[in-house]
This record gives C-alpha cells, structure tokens and sequence, in this order.
C-alpha cells in the first residue's frame, strides 16, 4: 500500500520472479554441491595419485566459476532488483526481520568469491594441502550461504513463534528449518553430480571419460535417497492446514508435481544410464537434456513452495497483495484506496468508478493475475461471469478456496473492482439483479362444482411440496426430475365426518395443453443414463403418466400419486408454473363420482444457477438451463473437484448428481465420504452470497417477487414472514445442514466463515438432515397461537418425518395440508398468475380462501356446527388476516 504498482499486465511479475529465481537457485545450488564437488574430486586424485583427474578439476573449475560467479552473480542481483518492483512491501519486511542475517550472508558470499578465485588461479601453484583447504573452504563459505538463505526462504512458509515474538532466531529456525536445509544439501549434491556430466562427456579418453560418468553418476543416484526422504520428511514439517490449501486445493500445484515427479525419474534414469556403457555421440545430447530436466526439477519444487504460501508471501503475516493480514479489518472498514498512497484515486464516485476498480485491480489482482497475459489470465477466468457472478467471486474470494486472499476493501470498493473487470476487461454490461420476468396473469380459473346442502363427500388434495424445482439440464446433468407427488383425502360429511378409504377410486388428471411433457424436455432420453431405467415417454420415475389412479397409503393415511413428471411448458401459450390436476373419487363398483376438485402442482425450472454462472433461459427465453450455463457449471465443479463431469457429458453420459451427493429427496444414498447435496449446495454457495436475508435466497430459488415463478404465495409471504424466518439466513441455514455432515473435512472448510446472527457460537446450532428435519409450525405458533413479535423457526427443526408439515395430521387423523394448503401455498395464498387458482378447495368448500373450516365453518364437513376445536386448540375463532 505505500509502495507505487509496477503495471505489467501480459507478462506479470510472478512470472519476471519466477524465471530469474529460478535460473539462479538452480545455479546456487549448483555452487554448493559443486563446491563438495570440487574439493572431494580433487582429494579424490590425490589419493587415486591420478594427475588425469587434476587436470579434470582444473577445466571444470573454469567452467564453473563462470557459471555460478558470473551468470549466478548476475542473477542474484536480478532477484534482488525485480523482487523490489514487484514485492517492494515483502522485500523490505524480509530486509527488516533479518538484517543481521543478511549481513553475515554477504560475508559468506565474499569468503566464496575469494575462495573459488584463488583456487581457480592459483590451482597449479598451490601445494595439495592449501589447495584442498582452499577448495574445501569455498564449500563451506557456500554451504553456509545456503544456511542463512535458507532460514529467511523457510521462514516465509512456516514463520512459526516469529509472528508472536518478531525474535530474530524465532523466524531463523522456524518449523521447516532443518527438514529445509538437508533436502536442499541433498539437492545441491545431486546437482553437482548433473553438471559433472557437462564437462567429462567432452572428454577425450574414452576410458577415463567411462570412468569420471559412473563418478559423476554417484553424485548424482546417492543424493537421491537424501532427496526422498529429506523430501517427506520437509512435507510433513509444514502444518496439515498450508498442505490442504497447496495440495488439495490449489489447481496449480498439480501440473509442478507431474514436473517434479517425472523430472526426477529421468533424472534417476540418466544417472543408470551414464553408470553403464554407453556411446559417445548420445552422451553429449543426453547430458544437455538432462540440464534442461534438472532446471524443470528446480522450477517444479520452486513453484511448488512458492504455491504452498499462498495466499501469502509471508504465511500469516503478509498477503500477495502486500497487505499485512493485521491491516485487513481496517481496510475493509475504511477502504483500500484511502490507505493507498499512490493510488491516484481516493474516494469513489459514479464518475470514476471504472477508474478506481482499475486502481483496486493493480492493487489487489495484478501481483497474481494478468491481462491477456500468459499465466492467471484474469479476462479467461472472468469472461464467462456475469457482474452478479464477479461480484460473488469477490465477496467469497479466500474463504474456501483459501489459496487466494480475500478481498480487502468496502462494498463500495467491491463494486468498482467488479465494474471494472466486467465492462473495461470483458466488455460485458453490468446487470445488478437478475431482469424482471414480465407476468402474463392468466384468466381466473372455473370453481368446481360444490353443494353443501347435498354433497356427501369432500375430496382435499394437495401437492407435498410447495414447489418442485426440475432441473432441465438432462444432457449435462440432473439435480432434479419432474417427478410432482399429489395426495387427497376423501371425506364423508356427517355429524362425524369420516375418512374413507374402502370402495371408493381416486384418478387425477392434468389440465389440458400439459399432457406431452417428453416434448419439451430432454429427461426421458436420458433416464436410463441418470436414473438407471428407461422410461416411456411421459412416465415418471413412479411409473405414472399424466393422468391415472391414486391409490392409498395406511402410513399417510391418505391417497396418492407419486412423482407425476409435470412440466411448466405447456403445449401453447405462456409458461405455466402451476399446472392444475383435476382429482375425482369414483364409487369403486357404480362409477358414480362422488366428488371431484382441482389442485395446483407446482414446478419450476426457474434456477437462478445462470445469475452468476451467465447464459440465457433455455425455453422460449423465460425458463429453464441453457447448455451454456450447464457447461459453466460443470467447468466449475471439475476444476474445482478434480472430476471429468463435462467430458463424461460430452460423450454422452450425464450423471446425476446425487450419485455422489446423499439426498432424501431422489432416495440417494451418494458417497459416504461427499456430502449430501443440501450440504455442499448451500455449505458452497453462502461462502459467496452477495446479498442478505431473503434475497440470497430468491438468487438460487424461484422466490424472487420479480421472477417467472413467485413461489412464496402462501399466507406467510403476505404478513411479511419470509424464508429466514424460518430456515435462518443463507449462512445460518448452510451452518445446520454442514453441522449435520460435520465429520467429513470439507464441511469444516466450508464452515470455516460462515456466521450466526441468531445463536454466540456455531456450537449451538443444532445438525440438520435436509428434507427431513425442518422447522416445525409450533416453533412459532405456540399451541397454535399467534406468534410472539420476533418468533423465528430457525434451529428447532423436527424430530422426526411424522412431525414435518406435509406429514403430520391433526387429532381427527386430517393431514395438515388438506386444511391449510401445500407448504408456501398457505391458504389464504396469493398467486401471482392468478388470485384464485392456489385457493380452489377453500373457495369450492367454504366460498372463502381461508383454511378449510376456517372462521367456525365446521358445517363443511360436519354438516352442523361444532362447539368444540377437535382437530386442534385455539381453530374456534375468526381469521386473524382476512383479504379480499
């Protein structure tokens, strides 16, 4: 922040550091095992009394000098220049915290130039006693540069008790010091073993040319063991959470440990290879590759540890970006670019808006990223987002994907950086908010047929959910099938009304113009695919058509018609998210209709997944998943998941997701170490939620009150009780589901930031299992009272299936949804298409669309008035919100 932004956009200055570090670590670590080199060699021929291999040490010694003093010298004080350009912050903390240390380098640095001079020229004047000493002190001089270099490069991975004590020694011998220091030593033999190749294959006498490769091949296979187990044993030094990010998480490390891995293969190969016979004329081109591996094998482990600090150049101390971690609450309080010194922009106005995200970009982007540049494209990776989707990478940047660092700044700041990225880098424009669907209300719908001083029987019918969501993707993926369950109760008026059950045939019917669902989506091509069967067309999974027999269930005590395959895309006209089914009870012997009425089956495909993910609706531009958005998805999932869902699609297998993903909902039992799809949907999707309370909600859900579907038309919608109220926040409701899959890893890193603002510690929440522990009514309606002022549902979730809404049933055996309406269908409803058509029984029954039996109308079914609530306590009243 107090430091001017050296503004290089397609090249970068990671990759500036990157190809001058490490050309020069592969050199300094050549000066090293090349120092052993040198004097063991030389020792070697004196006591071999070998002057042919004096002579070798000679010429080598030349080459040597001018590629470490020379070229590594050179390269050294590259690393110093271009690290003050781009880390100017982290450079000067480094020079700080280890001044002294840096000092006594530079003294071991002069005690190796003055070495390797004098030995190198004075090579034939010195006695073999002063000449040995001579050799053997540059290779202490350079291995106790690797001492000190290799304290301050160590520290910032692991700084260890240095962030508390900011000792000096604290920071020097961190925790990953020692395992540090042997892998490198270890990693410098094996060196000087690789460029020993360089010098005998130019060698003219065959058989002592043989005999310097197999010695050279020593140096080269011996340190190997050093660097296996030094290797493991530096991994395990560095703490299990920086493993997870590097590792697990990052999707770049993997492409460096292919590096490393077969880099260091065929560098064991060739060492076999130099150990046995072999002809001259490939020796000079294997020894040339075999340098070229050796730098990948260096870039490979350099880029590995430079990875593993992510999101930090200094761990916990210091970011990327060059904020200090302390430093970040105050940043996000009072904004960036007010602390910024050289930003030319302070405070942020519609009229610089573009201009401070590019400022917030240089400032908070470009140490990682470029433009149009060769590494970290930053327009490839946001070119598909829509400003919805970049302002959600923002606001969940570092939380689960902790290898990059969070965003620092106000919300002010957000939306600059997001204008910029989308209009200025991706030319896109800026929608804050998905569109407004433009409603087409439909005709108010026909009331059946209904006398109350004649019928005998009243048939109830209601859909278990009050919104089926399809997911009509099939050629990509299934989250969802269209799959709408219907159930009813048949009564017989009577002073004692009665259930019947016996004699009687219950058949539904869908209303007209949605009979051919097979024509609009692509679910039946695909079912024996994602679901394992192979349907016919316009049969749902529970082997019903359009139109058909209800049959009855003890356990629910009721009919039923399981998992219809309904669409919101009639053959002609708008879309439809509430088809109606007609339900009609037959005598089972005379035919005779004993009482018929019509009920709403909602569904929709109005998934909000394109309001970050970007593309178009798919049908008619009003509904439904686009294969673009499908596609995004799945690029997403596999990148992040390490899976092969989109090539597996593009051949033609789709996968349902909850083959994976455990869920209730499609009776999955999904992989016992993943977690059930309710808990990796919201668990993810609320570490990146842009908006608060309802609205997070409405982002995903066909809720939203400008959307295509307005699923929310139940009484609660209308008395301003939204889905927090109930199911908490965003967060609050991902935290009881994670809470219920908490033994597994990644609902702890899923948890890691999310928040409460109803319960002190997370502690308190109680684990939920989705679809099945669900707030429960009395929550709130306390022996069915009215609310307290504040009542919330939130983390009081049923105990047990019998006690959900859509299953429980009064004293009279009467289910809940057969008076009240389907879940978020709440009589009185109110449906945005249409003021009558989620209030049909009510309006048929009662002549009012308020619960069946509602303001003491008990003579619907009772045929008399009751003096008593028999079905439950405190009904014998009038109706608190009555409409019009």
């Amino acid at each position: 922040m107090n430091y001017p932004i050296w503004e290089i956009t397609t090249f970068g200055g990671g990759s500036l550091i990157a190809l001058i570090s490490v050309l020069h670590v592969y050199i300094s670590h050549l000066a090293v095992g090349g120092g052993a080199f040198l004097w063991l060699t030389d020792l070697k021929g004196f006591r071999d009394n070998n002057p042919a291999i004096h002579d070798y040490v000679r010429k080598h010694t030349w080459f040597f000098l001018l590629l470490t003093m020379v070229f590594g010298g050179l390269t050294g004080v590259g690393i110093w220049f271009i690290i003050a350009l781009v880390q100017p912050a982290a450079t000067s903390s480094l020079i700080h915290a280890f001044v002294f240390g840096w000092a006594i380098e530079w003294v071991f640095f002069l005690g190796e130039i003055t070495a390797l001079l004098v030995y190198h020229y004075q090579f034939d004047k010195l006695g073999r006693k002063n000449r040995l000493l001579i050799a053997f002190l540059y290779f202490l001089f350079a291995w106790l540069s690797l001492v000190i270099i290799n304290g301050i490069l160590s520290f910032m991975l692991t700084p260890g008790q240095w962030l508390k004590t900011q000792n000096f020694w604290d920071g020097f011998f961190n925790p990953t010091y020692f395992p540090s220091l042997f892998f490198r030593s270890s990693v410098a033999a094996m060196i000087a073993g690789l460029f020993g190749y360089v010098t005998v294959v130019f060698l003219k006498t065959g058989d002592f040319r043989d005999q310097m490769l197999k010695y050279c091949s020593k140096w080269l296979l011996y340190p190997m063991a050093g660097v296996v187990l030094f290797g493991i044993w530096y991994y395990f030094a560095v703490p299990a959470d920086i493993r997870q990010t590097a590792f697990s998480l990052n999707p770049q490390t993997g492409p460096f440990v292919i590096i490393l891995f077969v880099a260091s293969v065929l560098i064991f190969l060739a060492g076999i290879y130099f150990s046995v016979k072999s002809r001259p004329s490939v020796q000079k081109a294997v020894t040339f590759v075999l340098v070229i591996i050796g730098l990948l094998w260096m870039g490979g482990f350099e880029y590995l540890r430079e990875i593993a600090r992510k999101p930090y150049v200094i761990n916990q101390f210091m970011y990327s970006t060059s904020v200090k971690q302390s430093d970040v609450s105050l940043l996000d309080t009072e904004g960036v670019l007010t602390h910024a010194r050289w930003s030319a922009v302070k405070a942020i106005t519609p009229e610089n808006q573009v201009e401070a995200g590019r400022e917030l970009f240089n400032l908070q982007c470009l140490s990682c990223h470029t433009v149009n540049g060769i590494r970290n494209d930053i327009v490839a990776r946001t070119v598909e987002y829509p400003y919805m989707g970049i302002m959600a990478l923002l606001d969940g940047q570092g939380k689960v994907m902790t290898y990059m660092p969070p965003f620092m700044g106000t919300a002010a700041e957000r939306k600059a950086l997001a204008s910029y990225i989308v209009t200025e880098l991706n030319d896109n424009a800026i929608l804050e908010e998905p569109e407004p669907y433009a409603l087409h209300p439909w005709e108010d719908v026909d009331i059946p047929a209904y006398n109350k001083k004649k019928d005998q029987y009243l048939l109830l019918a209601w859909n278990d959910l009050g919104m089926h969501c399809l997911s009509d993707a099939d050629a990509w993926f299934v989250i969802l099938p269209p799959a709408n369950t219907i159930e009813a109760q048949l009564i017989k008026r009577g002073p004692v009304p009665e259930i019947v059950s016996d004699g009687v045939q219950l058949s539904y019917a869908v209303q007209k113009g949605f009979e051919n669902p097979s024509a609009h989506v692509d679910f039946w091509k695909y079912s024996k695919l994602t679901f394992g069967v192979q349907l016919e067309e316009n049969v749902g999974l529970g082997g019903l058509g359009m139109n058909g027999d209800m049959v009855w269930e003890d356990d629910l005590g009721g009919f039923i018609a399981k998992m219809i395959p309904v669409v919101p895309y009639p053959d002609e006209g708008a879309y439809n998210p509430f088809p109606a089914f007609t339900i009609e009870a037959k005598d089972a012997e005379s035919g005779e209709i004993l009482a018929s009425t019509r009920v709403v089956a909602p569904v929709s495909t109005e998934f909000g997944c394109r309001n970050c993910h970007g593309g178009e609706w798919r049908w008619k531009g009003v509904s439904g998943m686009t294969d673009e958005t499908a596609i995004r998805i799945l690029e997403v999932h596999d990148r992040i998941n390490g899976t092969d869902l989109l090539a597996q699609a593009e051949d033609g297998k789709p996968r349902l997701c909850q083959e994976c993903h455990a869920d209730p909902a499609v009776g999955a039992e999904g992989k016992p170490d993943v977690l059930n799809f309710s808990a990796a949907m919201h668990g993810w999707h609320a570490n990146y939620m842009v908006f608060d309370g309802a609205a997070a909600c409405a982002m995903c859900h066909p809720a939203n009150l400008k959307g295509n579907t307005r699923c929310a038309r139940g009484i609660h919608s209308k008395v301003d009780v939204t889905c927090i109220d109930c199911h908490g926040t965003l967060q609050e409701h991902a935290l009881g589901l994670l809470r219920g899959e908490e033994a597994k890893p990644s609902a702890k890193r899923l948890m890691a930031n999310l928040t409460s603002k109803q319960v002190e510690s997370v502690d308190e929440i109680n684990p939920r299992i989705p679809w099945l522990k669900e707030p429960d009514c009395l929550n709130c309606h306390v022996d069915f009272e009215k609310p307290e002022p504040g009542a919330s549902g939130y983390n009081q979730w049923t105990e047990g299936p019998e006690e959900l809404y859509r299953i429980r049933t009064d004293n009279a055996g009467i289910r809940c949804p057969a008076c009240h309406g389907s879940t978020h269908a709440e009589y009185p409803a109110s449906n945005a298409y249409s003021p009558l058509h989620d209030n049909i029984q009510p309006l048929q029954y009662t002549g009012h669309p308020y619960p069946i039996g509602a303001n003491m109308k008990c003579e619907a079914c009772h045929i008399i008035k009751m003096e008593d609530p028999i079905h439950h306590e405190n009904m014998m009243r009038v109706m608190r919100n009555p409409v019009h």
